[in-house]
């Protein structure tokens, strides 16, 4: 599950154009990162109207796992498979 979302995620990124902003924050955010998932559990319930609840929890959920910030910024960074 937690692979699916990150590769969920980094496409979407990649698709804005997002993806070395998104690296790069997440490799220097540290334990803001931390931070930033309380704030999803927070404000969850106000996103409900635009992104479904389980999204906005498992992204919450991503950010509070120090392993999988590193890892979804290593897929940020790896060469897009096109």
């Amino acid at each position: 599950m937690k692979d699916e979302r990150i590769a969920e995620l980094t496409n979407r990124l990649r698709a804005w154009g997002l993806n070395g902003f998104a690296a790069s924050l997440l490799e220097s955010a540290g334990p803001l990162a931390f931070l930033g998932a309380q704030a999803l559990y927070a404000v969850g319930p106000m996103l409900n109207p635009l992104f479904p609840e389980d999204e906005v929890t498992s992204l919450a959920r991503l950010l509070e796992d120090p392993s999988s910030i590193q890892a979804l910024a290593d897929h940020l960074n790896q060469e897009s498979p096109e």
